[in-house]
């Protein structure tokens, strides 16, 4: 009889060890499934990259002979063909003066235009926002054959300013929702005191409220950028003659109706995925850090 309660004990600790094992057997599991499936889903995304890579520093024998051994050999040969005989050179430049000047329209327009419909009162402000919101709405293919006549009557047609405000439009709907989450956040009081102070509306914006929203801003800018950076359908479609290309309407020059230029044509698709590639890597903490304030923001 005195020995009974220390077996119950005894076998109840057994039972919680057991318990316990089965836990960690149960998490360990989990835990390796998940990096199973993470891995899995890593290669599948980066198998892409590295062919095209590889496809790009190989020689054109090689590319023809084993187009999927990776890093059989090592050639700038296509990457030469493509910057001199593809034009990529005079590409890139086109990509730039597409890219950059319809980002920084962008950004601008969209801050103030956050800015004002968070912070401003004036007659019809939520109306006027659902109808700038509305443009998230509305497919790009339903208008841009309107458009692209409403261009030619312009005088805009097959014009880099014509394009820019395709692009700068296109992204309008978005920075301003956008940005209007961040504005939206933002305590009240630290307008209240540079009001106080004597500040402008405009220095309150440029000084007070700006520097608040910057990783917002930051998160925008490389969004849009790689948005337009990628754009294949507006410069096909608004740049007809072929005057200005970019570097993704560039490609098309390597394929044709029953042949296709491998190793030029991952050389150019190579050139122009590594200014991408770059400029995520250096803000990527920006990058995340608006998002993710945004999402919690909104």
């Amino acid at each position: 009889m005195i020995d009974m309660p220390v077996a119950v004990s005894s076998s109840s600790r057994s039972e919680e060890r057991l318990e316990f094992r089965r836990h960690v057997v149960r998490r360990s599991t989990g835990l390796a499934i998940r990096h199973v499936v993470l891995v899995l889903m890593a290669a599948l995304t980066l198998f892409p990259v590295v062919l095209i890579i590889s496809t790009a520093l190989k020689t054109p024998q090689d590319v023809r002979t084993d187009p999927f051994g990776l890093f059989s050999s090592f050639s700038f040969e296509n990457l030469r063909s493509a910057w001199t005989v593809g034009r990529f050179s005079s590409y890139l430049l086109d990509s730039l003066l597409l890219t950059v000047p319809s980002t920084i329209v962008v950004i601008v327009i969209s801050t103030m235009a956050g800015y004002a419909f968070a912070r401003l009162p004036f007659p019809g402000r939520t109306a006027i926002f659902y109808v700038v919101v509305l443009g998230l709405l509305v497919p790009f293919f339903t208008y841009m054959i309107p458009l692209y006549f409403q261009l030619r009557s312009m005088g805009l047609l097959d014009s880099l300013v014509g394009a820019n405000l395709v692009l700068i439009s296109t992204n309008l709907s978005f920075g301003t929702f956008f940005m209007r989450a961040f504005f939206s956040d933002l305590p009240e009081e630290l307008e209240q005191a540079a009001r106080i102070d004597g500040a402008s509306e405009s220095r309150i914006f440029a000084q007070v409220m700006m520097p608040l929203v910057s990783s917002g801003a930051a998160a925008l800018a490389v969004f849009t950028f790689l948005s337009n950076w990628n754009n294949f359908l507006v410069p096909l479609l608004y740049l007809p003659s072929g005057k200005y290309r970019p570097l993704t309407a560039g490609l098309y020059n390597f394929t044709g109706g029953r042949s296709m230029d491998i190793g030029p044509l991952a050389a150019g698709t190579l050139i122009t995925i590594v200014p991408i590639i770059v400029i995520f890597v250096v803000l990527q903490r920006q990058v995340t850090q608006g998002f993710m304030s945004g999402a919690v923001k909104g």
